[in-house]
């Protein structure tokens, strides 16, 4: 080969072998995930592998949930933190408050590229739509917890948990608002809901799921059309306490003892648990127009399973008595938007259009 040929094709071909390492430590650049602990199923243990519904709750650290996945390491550089170690239906307005601040923190963190929150199911979906709202960031967020403990046979907190680092460290996640990843689904925290307690299939949404999750793949179907995170107006660094909200279930024969406890404890707003379409008995209704004098709000909501919808004005005058309705959200997740509400208006129309628009 001629000297001149050889000056031409070494410069260029040590370029592309020096240039190798770099490209590929390029490919091989995973996300950074970090994983909030707060107790719950997921982290319980049962007496033995047979115990898939006796167990105790929130027994296992972070470390130890992380060191029994080490698939984990594949998906992401994974870290935990030990926020709380509770069952969720323990969990206080300032256990959110106090949760809500530190995903805020890390959110905000340039070496943070989605966090993941181990949860308790009974409350999951308070959180998940709790953060959903208040929350300021594009960044995935994802709640999962796991209808079995760890020590039960087929348990399912595994393979959930890998499922959530997967969709919190994919770039497809982002924008997204809060999500729970639960049984290969991934649902909307403003729809999802715990349907039943003691299957892996718990979780659904009367809209359906988003997408699923499929050998750490998330592939998508729709797009939540609710505001949220970066598009909503609540921001969990402006609120330093969370006002009291009761919930009260109707039923046949209901009187208004609920509605009055609610008052003497101070609630700022009461959410009615209606029949049907948030229909409120004879009984109670000069009640809750007392109470609304009063300045106490007044929400309907409905007790009807996946997809209670309540209409304005319909049932009861809610334009005449000032009330408020819950559209679609149910009483649990009402009680969340309304305390979070709260916060910025007392104004019955303004709480009416951000139950609407959230």
């Amino acid at each position: 080969m001629k000297p001149a040929v050889l000056k031409t094709i070494v410069p260029a071909a040590l370029a592309f072998l020096l240039a190798m390492p770099a490209v590929q430590a390029q490919e091989t650049t995973k996300p950074n995930v970090v994983i909030l602990a707060t107790g719950g199923t997921i982290a319980g243990a049962g007496a033995s592998a047979a115990n898939s519904a006796t167990y105790t709750a929130a027994k296992v650290g972070i470390d130890q949930l992380i060191a029994g996945v080490p698939e984990l390491s594949q998906l992401a550089n994974v870290r935990g933190e030990q926020v709380m170690q509770i069952a969720s239906e323990s969990i206080t307005n300032d256990n959110l408050l106090q949760l809500g601040r530190r995903v805020a923190e890390l959110a905000d963190s340039e070496d943070v590229d989605g966090i993941v929150i181990t949860h308790g199911t009974d409350t999951l979906e308070e959180t998940a739509y709790f953060l959903n709202l208040v929350e300021k960031t594009d960044k995935p967020i994802i709640v999962v917890g796991s209808m079995r403990p760890g020590t039960a046979m087929s348990a399912d907190g595994m393979l959930n948990l890998y499922n959530a680092v997967a969709v919190a460290g994919s770039k497809e996640a982002r924008g997204k608002g809060v999500l729970v990843t639960m049984n290969d689904e991934i649902q909307s925290g403003r729809d999802v809901t715990k349907s039943m307690n003691i299957k892996t299939e718990a979780f659904k949404s009367p809209w359906g799921p988003l997408g699923m999750v499929v050998e750490g793949k998330s592939y998508w179907f729709r797009l939540p059309a609710k505001r949220h995170t970066m598009d909503s107006e609540f921001d969990i660094k402006n609120i330093k306490s969370l006002p009291n909200v009761g919930i009260a279930y109707s039923y046949g024969n209901v009187d208004d003892t609920a509605y009055k406890a609610f008052a003497q404890a101070g609630a700022k707003a009461i959410i009615h648990v209606g029949t049907g379409n948030g229909s409120v008995s004879s009984r109670v209704v000069p009640t809750l127009q007392a109470l609304r004098k009063d300045g106490i709000q007044i929400i309907r909501s409905s007790h009807v399973n996946n997809g209670g919808f309540v209409l304005r004005n319909a049932e009861q005058p809610d334009d005449k008595y000032d009330w408020v309705v819950a559209h679609d959200l149910n009483p649990q997740k009402a009680r969340i938007l309304a305390m979070v509400a709260l916060t910025k208006t007392q104004d019955s129309k303004e709480l009416q259009r951000m139950f609407w628009e959230y």
